[in-house]
Formats: C-alpha cells, sequence, structure tokens
C-alpha cells in the first residue's frame, strides 16, 4: 500500500453527518441525552430521582473506550493486548488490588484480538461515541444506586436503557415530538449544533467541482437529517450532495447483503418501496453497501471507484467501512483537540496546517481523571521501579482500521486536494496517522 494518502486520488467522498459534518456543543448536548434517559428510567420504570441530579464533576467519568459489562456493572479501559487497564463498578474506580485479583495479566474474557471486539452483545456494551457517553456516566450512576444499600452483584437494568431508546430516538419521535431530546433540539438547534465554518462549507464545493461524487450516509431518519444539515449548511444542502441516505441502521449498511438491507424510497419523509437495485442519484432509506457501490460504478464509469469514508465511530462507521468494502477511512477523533497527552501545537507549521484551533474551553472530551488518556495509560511492572506506558485497545483500533485521523473537518478544510496524508500503516509508528501530526508525551515513543 502507498505510504500517503489524498483526496484527489478518490473517485467518491462520503461522510457520516452527527459528530463528523455536525458538530455538536457537547457541555449543552450531553447534558440532553442524559437527561432524556435519566428521566425515563426515573418517570417511566420507577429508579431512583437521584439520578436527575448531576454534578460538573460527574462528567469526568465519560470517556470513549470504556466497556461495561452487562452482568456484573463493572466499566473497564482495555490495553492493546486485551488485559484490563482500569475498572469500576459503577462509578467507583478499583483499586490496583482489587483490579489485579479481578483480572490479573490475562485477556479479557469477552477480548476477540483479531477482527476487534463489537460494540453490541448480549453480555457486554463499548461506548465508541458522543451519543454514548452519557449513557455510560447514566449506567454507572445506576449501578451506584442499586447497590448503595445491598450487595448486589448481577443487574438487568440494560433492558430499561434499551427501552429509554426506543422511546426517546425512535423512527416517528421526531415527527411526533416524542421524548425529550428531538423537541428540545428542534426548539433551540442553535444552543446544541454548531454551523459548518464557511471553510467547510467552500471545502464541500471544492470537492464537487473537482468532480467527486458526494455521498451523506446517516443512521438519523430524514427529519432529523434534513433539520441537521439546513443548520449547519443552509437550505441548499442537497446540492452539495449526490446521493443522501438517511436511516442507514450502520454498521448493518457495510456488512449486510441486499436482500438483508435493501434501498427504500421516500415520500414526506416516511419510507416507501423497497428497490430492488439503486439506479440514480438522489435520497434513499436503509439500504447497503453492495447496490450503492454498483451505483458508483455507473456514476463513474470505474469498475472500481475508489471511496473514502468520512466517520466519528469505530464500530459504525470506519471497522465496517475498512473491514466490509475496504474503503479509506478517516476518523474525526475530537479528543485531538481536548486531549491533555497530546501536543499539536508542537507539530507542523501552522501555515502546512490547515485550520486548527484549539478549544479554549474544556469540552466532554478532555482527559478524564478516574480514566486517563484515551490513547495511551500506566501499568505497574513489578521488575521495574517506574510504570510502564502502554498503548490503549482504542487506540490500536484506531491506526489498524483508519487511514488518517482528524480532529474535524475544518482541521483539513484548507488543504490543497492533492495533500498528502501519512498513512497508519505507512511505517512501524503508531501515531504516523495522525493528522495533525501529534507527540505522545510521557516519554512515549512515536
Amino acid at each position: 500500500m502507498a505510504q500517503h494518502f489524498s483526496l484527489a486520488a478518490c473517485d467518491v467522498v462520503g461522510f457520516d453527518l452527527d459528530h463528523t459534518l455536525c458538530r455538536y456543543n457537547l457541555p449543552e448536548s450531553a447534558p440532553l441525552i442524559y437527561n432524556s434517559f435519566a428521566q425515563y428510567l426515573v418517570k417511566e420504570k420507577g429508579y431512583d430521582k437521584e439520578l436527575l441530579t448531576v454534578t460538573p464533576e460527574d462528567w469526568d467519568f465519560c470517556c470513549k473506550g470504556l466497556a461495561l459489562d452487562l452482568e456484573d456493572g463493572t466499566f473497564i479501559k482495555l490495553a492493546d493486548n486485551g488485559t484490563v487497564l482500569r475498572a469500576s463498578r459503577g462509578t467507583k474506580m478499583m483499586t490496583p488490588e482489587a483490579l489485579a485479583e479481578a483480572y490479573g495479566k490475562k485477556e479479557w474474557k469477552h477480548f476477540v484480538s483479531d477482527t476487534g471486539v463489537p460494540c453490541h452483545s448480549g453480555k457486554y456494551y463499548f461506548y465508541d461515541n458522543y451519543f454514548d457517553l452519557p449513557g455510560a456516566l447514566l449506567c454507572a450512576r445506576v449501578v451506584d444506586s442499586l447497590t448503595k444499600n445491598s450487595d448486589q452483584k448481577t443487574f438487568d437494568f440494560w433492558k430499561d436503557i434499551v427501552a429509554g431508546i426506543q422511546h426517546n430516538f425512535k423512527m416517528s419521535a421526531f415527527k411526533e415530538n416524542s421524548g425529550l431530546y428531538f423537541p428540545e433540539i428542534k426548539r433551540d438547534p442553535g444552543k446544541y449544533l454548531h454551523s459548518c465554518p464557511e471553510s467547510v462549507r467552500k471545502w464541500l464545493r471544492q470537492l464537487k467541482n473537482a468532480g467527486k461524487i458526494l455521498l451523506l450516509i446517516t443512521s438519523s431518519h430524514s427529519d432529523y437529517c434534513r433539520l441537521l444539515c439546513e443548520y449547519i449548511l443552509g437550505n441548499d444542502f442537497e446540492d452539495l450532495f449526490d446521493i443522501v441516505i438517511t436511516n442507514a441502521l450502520k454498521p448493518g449498511f457495510f456488512s449486510h447483503s441486499p436482500s438483508q438491507r435493501p434501498f427504500r424510497t421516500l415520500k414526506n419523509d416516511e419510507e416507501q418501496e423497497v428497490l430492488p437495485s439503486l439506479d440514480k442519484p438522489g435520497w434513499y432509506s436503509q439500504g447497503n453497501a453492495v447496490h450503492l457501490y454498483e451505483l458508483l460504478k455507473k456514476m463513474t464509469g470505474k469498475p472500481e471507484p475508489k471511496v473514502v469514508y468520512f466517520g466519528d465511530s469505530m464500530h459504525s462507521d470506519v471497522f465496517p467501512a475498512r473491514h466490509y468494502r475496504n474503503w479509506e477511512t478517516v476518523l474525526i477523533l475530537e479528543e485531538l483537540q481536548g486531549e491533555e497527552a497530546w501536543k499539536p501545537e508542537e507539530s507542523e507549521p501552522l501555515e502546512k496546517r490547515g485550520k486548527y484551533e484549539v478549544p479554549k474551553t474544556k469540552l466532554l472530551n478532555t482527559f478524564s481523571e478516574k480514566w486517563g488518556s484515551f490513547f495511551i495509560d500506566s501499568v505497574s511492572r513489578p521488575e521495574n521501579s517506574e510504570d510502564s506506558l502502554v498503548y490503549t485497545w482504542s487506540s490500536k483500533r484506531i491506526n489498524t482500521y483508519s487511514t488518517i485521523a482528524i480532529p474535524s473537518i475544518e482541521a483539513i478544510a484548507e488543504l490543497p486536494l492533492d495533500y498528502k496524508f501519512t498513512r497508519f500503516s505507512s511505517n512501524s509508528s503508531k501515531t504516523a496517522g495522525y493528522y495533525p501530526l501529534v507527540n505522545y508525551t510521557n516519554g512515549l515513543i512515536e
């Protein structure tokens, strides 16, 4: 594989919507998501009212890459070799002694090293995006509540969490104005959404003018997609995209066969007839990557058009697009903006990096005191007096399945389309594909 990646070499450029093209105001959107679930649990399922009160300090629990054992209520953070680096029961962190007794140096019981652990199972759940993280805090506090006056060892609260998801985010919720989330977003979108800067809109038009086919593939339903796009891109947003696919139900969009997940037409945001194939550009619902790629062949006139897909979720976007379709993948990783273990200001000169600004306020994606860095962590070595630094499992997945990782689309919007990014797979460096190129602190070698 070539050492460098360039958008100029791609025929098709695809985008996820939430937390990719559409960036959220996390200090506002995270509490909204949390409250939408907490109120449901308290009012509909009889959980303790203390779940409704969240302090600023509580948010430190949130960290991408955590796994929840659904049976015993334990959260864990994995090293790249599948061993457990840190763990908590509810929000209460395990001591090093308790951690060693519970997990030792063995691989976590659910770890799968070849294709990576999936995010969904009847036994565990991985938190890998910003819609998920408020749920991690809520579930941890549920465990705290249930064990407050007992020594309860196993739990079955997950079914109630799933019911809360269905209540707030079912396909009809936006239209029906049900739940807490959609009514609030519709009432004041500017409170929760960041409008795309002109540099990003110009960049999208530049891609179109260069002859690229632009895709929007989102698991959001069409009515919510329309609200987001009109706010962040303007009422003429449809002119920017050749194909819009909503309710894509990722990762199944990439992994399922056409018979399992056919495309459907839309009329007034309602799904209509099933399509035996995809014959022309337009706006569709559900679908599969196989039929989409056949259409892309026709549109480009090439037997194997080269596709790159931008997304924020390893589980829903990057891993399946790479693993099942061998597309190029760009991971949107906002941790590159707020992570204290990274030093973007010490990397390339500003004029070579495009527009890149570090936020002035602490966001949800900054360093967690409880869980440490998203990218690295330390482990005690009995044979050494000093702790050793290791890569996390999340970090390993990034450099395995991403072509490159960037903090936001804005970070590359002012670069020329033929800019050559260094791939993750180009050499032994585990940080080669991060852009802007960043350095680990604390002595970890690049």
